[in-house]
């Protein structure tokens, strides 16, 4: 059940909106739907209530910036939070799995190929970061995360059917990104 704040009496209408304690008010009735909003696109609550509470800390340790409608403009900032973390899990993840992948004892071609993987890497994210917002989140909590398609549907409210559609696009842009030809290395022999 979402709630939604109560409309400002008139003595909140009067407030600067620079004001702390009128953040501080804004934040905490906006608190449970920015959790529930992190939480549906990170998949934990946990993570959620903690990505809302370092989002609060940024808020108050840096000067407070005068926006229009500052409840709106924390739901705004609540998403980019979930979405930054599923970045930098996304991170993590391919790095950890680079590591883990990586044979300790073929060292010739070595350098080549990890130049060649990071050509790829490369790639892959540029093709990723093309994609819809929708389509990257989808693809992400379910190679990242490992959700399925149908755990994704209900948290983002879409179709299993339109899940997958979104998951083919984004493997058919991963797949194009490392068909097309690289350029060329400077100093290489053709």
């Amino acid at each position: 059940m979402i709630s939604h704040p109560p409309e400002p009496c008139e003595s909140e209408r009067d407030e600067p909106r620079g004001d702390r304690a009128h953040f501080l008010k804004v934040f905490l009735s906006q608190r449970s739907q920015m959790e529930a909003l992190v939480s549906r696109r990170v998949g934990c609550r946990a993570t959620a209530a903690d990505l809302v509470q370092d989002l609060f800390l940024r808020f108050w340790r840096r000067p407070l910036v005068q926006v229009e409608e500052l409840s709106t403009y924390l739901l705004r900032c609540a998403g980019n939070i979930a979405i930054d973390h599923l970045r930098s899990e996304g991170t993590r993840a391919r790095a950890s799995e680079g590591l883990m992948s990586q044979p300790s004892d073929s060292v010739g071609g070595e350098p080549q190929a990890a130049l060649e993987a990071g050509n790829d890497l490369r790639h892959v994210e540029a093709a990723l970061r093309a994609l819809p917002e929708r389509t990257r989140q989808i693809f992400l909590l379910n190679r990242i995360h490992g959700r399925k398609y149908a755990e994704i549907a209900k948290a983002m409210g879409l179709s299993q059917s339109a899940v997958e559609k979104h998951m083919m696009r984004a493997l058919e842009a991963c797949k194009a990104s490392l068909r097309e030809p690289s350029p060329r290395t400077p100093g290489k022999a053709p």
